[in-house]
């Protein structure tokens, strides 16, 4: 019986907001627009942060990742015609970082060289990545023809190349590839497997690969290429010495990779005259970036909670002019019996009614937004559960907080002034 009161009621609340169509809906634009940037602005935010945690995850939350640097005492030499900078890391570094500390599991050494690559008629500039098979252990990489480096091509000093899928295609290679001569340089390798491309930047962390790269063993970069790269600019010629660009090392739990960076770091300050290397740490980056990621959903839902509260101060001005309409029936109600909390409950239900037809178009359009976002500008959309039910929790609550005002002062209206009401 209670339930059928219920039903009752609501089907009459929207009967009295179907009487002023165009009012009820111009009231409920509030709620939508309200709704409808909280969801929008929710998912448009959920999607950057994912994205952004998503690329910090791929370096591997228990990895540790050094790159060399020029310090600015070479920045300087190199403005000068003759003078060699040498910086960066070293072979030895590599050598006492894996031997000092038993918390490391493996660490990959990288050697980078922009060289020619050559297949066939075709001709590409590439990033020559000189490093060991535990670097695609490291740096996960989806093989999407042949195979990685292995063991025996770092030790035999193989001359093989695997390249990424992007510097693949631009060199018009396939998996019929697999196996053809590539020119590198001046000297021939053998294309042994092709890996997915990754690119980009995770916060202030290179990610290891670009698009446009070729693995070698190192082993084979040292000998073939060395460690001085020359390069010509306006008529000055730049030379450097760098032995290893980057270290990627993997400790055994997530617990030890800050205690470890740390011990990195204090070993290189005794080695390194100066500061030409950068540690970077790809978990502390995820915690800040997780942290950053709640402080912006706040400030996104706050700013979008002000949409809302507008639109509840629109429903109470509404619902007041409403009580002030029908104080005539109001009257005509208590005077055949209705109680007070009858007439409550009567105008909370059409304000309640009011913000959840809102809430439900705020909603749909909340979730067309980004979707048209994504599709047009690319940028990644995240709706989630979240996302959607909590403005409609929210709309609901508008709903009752507003429309209490107007519903207690409905109630308390004198029955005989109310039919004297005009």
């Amino acid at each position: 019986m209670h339930q059928i009161k219920i039903v009752r009621n609501i089907l009459l609340g929207i009967e009295n907001l179907l009487l002023h169509k165009l009012r009820s809906l111009l009231t409920t634009l509030g709620i939508v627009f309200g709704v409808g940037s909280v969801v929008a602005m929710l998912s448009v935010g959920e999607g950057a942060s994912k994205e952004a945690l998503d690329s910090i995850r791929k370096l591997g939350s228990n990895n540790i990742i050094i790159n060399a640097i020029k310090s600015i005492d070479d920045e300087a030499a190199s403005t000068t015609r003759t003078r060699m900078s040498i910086y960066g890391l070293t072979y030895k570094d590599h050598v006492r970082v894996v031997e000092t500390f038993k918390t490391i599991r493996q660490a990959a050494p990288v050697k980078l060289i922009r060289k020619e690559g050559r297949l066939r008629e075709r001709a590409l500039e590439l990033r020559v990545v000189g490093t060991t098979p535990s670097w695609f252990e490291l740096v996960q990489r989806p093989v999407i023809a042949g195979r990685v480096l292995l063991p025996s091509d770092e030790n035999d000093r193989v001359p093989v190349a695997v390249l990424t899928e992007f510097g693949a295609r631009r060199l018009l290679a396939t998996e019929n590839t697999i196996g053809q001569p590539l020119r590198i340089g001046g000297d021939y390798f053998e294309v042994v497997g092709i890996v997915k491309s990754e690119s980009g930047q995770a916060s202030n962390i290179q990610i290891p690969d670009q698009e446009v790269d070729a693995y070698i063993p190192i082993s084979v970069a040292r000998t073939y290429f060395g460690d001085v790269i020359s390069r010509r600019t306006a008529g000055t010629r730049e030379r450097e010495m760098v032995e290893l660009h980057q270290m990627i090392v993997q400790v055994n739990s997530t617990e030890d990779v800050e205690p470890t960076a740390k011990g990195i770091e204090n070993m290189l300050k005794r080695f390194h005259k100066k500061k030409d290397y950068h540690i970077s740490v790809p978990l502390a980056l995820l915690r800040q970036a997780e942290a950053t990621k709640r402080t912006f959903n706040i400030v996104l839902g706050s700013i979008a909670g002000i949409s809302l509260l507008v639109g509840g101060i629109g429903i109470m001005n509404i619902m007041l002019a409403s009580v002030t309409e029908r104080t005539q029936e109001i009257g005509v109600r208590r005077a055949i019996g209705a109680k007070r909390r009858q007439i409550i409950s009567q105008f909370l239900i059409e304000t309640v009614v009011l913000s959840i037809i809102g809430g439900l178009i705020g909603i749909g359009m909340g979730v067309l937004v980004p979707s048209l976002i994504t599709y047009f500008a690319g940028m990644p959309t995240v709706i989630t559960l979240e996302s959607i039910v909590l403005p409609l929790v929210i709309s609901f609550g508008v709903g009752i907080i507003f429309g209490l005002y107007p519903a207690v002062r409905a109630a308390k209206v004198d029955p005989i002034v109310a039919l004297r009401h005009e």
